[in-house]
């Protein structure tokens, strides 16, 4: 499902029009991403959980080549389904 037909999904499941739901879904979509950039925690029970976790540096090889190389410390998203999800 891409974001025009999750867009259509939540229009005929909520009765809004196709233009509100886009809004509330970018809506949503900017809050969760603020909210993470803050260092938040987003837990919406039954469907899962948004934080960020620190990947610590590491040394990884280069597939073509076998070389080593340094893969350099990061933040990433990490989601969590919850219990209800499936």
């Amino acid at each position: 499902m891409n974001k025009t037909e999750l867009i259509d999904a939540i229009a005929g499941q909520s009765g809004l029009t196709k233009v509100d739901s886009k809004k509330a879904l970018n809506a949503f979509l900017t809050t969760v991403s603020s909210e993470l950039k803050k260092g938040g925690k987003i837990t919406l029970v039954g469907h899962g959980t948004y934080q960020i976790v620190e990947k610590s540096a590491r040394t990884g090889i280069n597939p073509k080549t076998k070389a080593p190389i340094k893969i350099p410390a990061k933040k990433a998203v990490k989601f969590k389904a919850g219990a209800n999800l499936i």
